[in-house]
């Protein structure tokens, strides 16, 4: 995978790519040997994403939900050496590998369903994934909170593969929120936003998502349980 190059001035901003590492915006970057372990997951995740998407593709079918972003699947390489060189940054006791392993979002789905349909259709897509031999690994249920994010963030392992993967779960009022409130989220999550802005953007969201009706059942929905043997998708 070749290196993304990232525009600049002086002989700082130029040092990245010739050296095969990497620079981002506010001073983020990764030396050489970093910058290619992450082009090698990334290749990695890419070759994984086909069978992976062929399951959740299907498991939508199966349980009447629409793809959402489909086309954004997979997460580019700018945003994810974003994400890696942040968390180093923060965390600086951690090596590469240890943030590699512990990436969930690489590879990523939104299933969509109607209101009236959301509670069974969850049900379904989940216990299809757990069934295919997919380990769930996260499930973040928050459609009970008063205030801040609705919906249902999920995260698998794949059987094959071993990658990590996320599947949200939204109604469209859930994902419309989830829209309109990223920049926000982004904003108040900088070093550089004031305690008291914070606040502000934090009141903002809070009233986004508390218009977000919560679908009937919804409150039920539990981790599926996996089978003793995976099962195989239908036509495999």
């Amino acid at each position: 995978m070749a290196t993304v190059l990232v525009a600049g001035a002086g002989p700082a901003a130029a040092s990245g790519p010739r050296d095969g590492g990497w620079k981002g915006e506010g001073g983020l970057t990764l030396d050489a040997a970093d910058n290619a372990k992450v082009d090698a997951y990334l290749d990695r995740a890419q070759e994984a994403e086909r069978s992976i998407s062929a399951d959740v593709r299907m498991a939508a079918l199966a349980s009447g939900a629409e793809p959402v972003g489909f086309d954004h699947r997979l997460k580019s390489p700018d945003s994810l050496k974003r994400k890696v060189a942040t968390s180093l940054k923060e965390q600086p006791q951690q090596d590469v590998d240890t943030v590699l392993a512990r990436l969930s979002d690489a590879v990523r789905y939104t299933l969509q369903w109607p209101d009236t349909a959301y509670t069974d259709g969850v049900a379904t897509a989940s216990t299809l994934l757990s069934a295919w031999g997919h380990e769930n690994t996260k499930w973040s249920h928050t459609w009970g909170r008063t205030s801040g994010y609705k919906g249902l963030n999920t995260g698998w392992r794949a059987p094959r593969s071993g990658q990590l993967f996320e599947v949200q779960f939204h109604t469209p009022a859930s994902k419309h929120a989830q829209e309109v409130t990223h920049l926000l989220y982004e904003e108040q999550r900088l070093p550089s936003t004031s305690p008291a802005r914070k606040k502000e953007l934090q009141a903002q969201q809070d009233a986004e998502f508390a218009a977000v009706p919560v679908p009937a059942g919804a409150s039920r929905l539990g981790p599926p349980v996996r089978p003793v043997a995976p099962l195989l998708p239908a036509g495999v």
